[in-house]
């Protein structure tokens, strides 16, 4: 009983240091400036090139980044916001998925699972997901963003950071903070 209570208390702890060192590395908070970028990407298959700069002059960005093309919860969250797209649009938000796993399938992807619907660019190294705070390494060191969505507003400023490994919750944050600065915006 001793040995089983001192294990406990050693998870707990474990547990506790682990949202303790989650709560240091957390991505942007709301509020923050975005980090300007430019990456290789893909649209309904085609290679492109995207700048943030370039696609705030239109209105705000969905940015999200997820940790690797073709992977369930991926997938999942790529169809959700294909769907979504088409009301993005109607408020004049670009949307635009980033994942440094396996970037090499980009086009593919976007072809696939965003069903052309909305670009997909390679974050070799996930150097842009260090940027905004949303990187980690894998047990082999390899370099993957989190689960993570921003809406990013014309003037560069963050109006939804949200990390969750879960896609359920993404685009549904996601429409309403678009939502809200289009109403604010009228």
């Amino acid at each position: 009983m001793a040995r089983l209570a001192t294990n406990l208390a050693k998870a707990a702890t474990s547990f506790i240091l682990a949202l303790a060192a989650s709560s240091v590395f957390a991505a942007l908070p709301e509020g923050a400036k975005a980090p300007d970028f430019q990456l290789d990407a893909a649209l309904a298959g085609k290679p492109m090139n995207f700048s943030l700069a370039k696609a705030l002059k239109k209105g705000p960005v969905v940015l999200y980044f997820f940790p690797a093309a073709f992977t369930q919860g991926c997938t999942v969250e790529a169809h959700e916001f294909a769907e979504a797209t088409d009301d993005f649009s109607k408020m004049n938000a670009t949307v635009i998925g980033v994942t440094a796993g396996n970037a090499d399938r980009v086009a593919e992807f976007s072809k696939l699972e965003c069903r052309d619907k909305f670009a997909v660019a390679a974050d070799p190294g996930a150097k842009v997901a260090a940027t905004y705070q949303t990187q980690f390494r894998t047990k082999d060191g390899k370099a993957l963003s989190e689960r993570t969505s921003f809406v990013i507003a014309p003037d560069g400023k963050i109006l939804l950071s949200y990390t969750d490994p879960n896609p359920e919750l993404h685009i549904q944050k996601a429409m309403s903070a678009v939502t809200a600065w289009y109403k604010a915006a009228k």
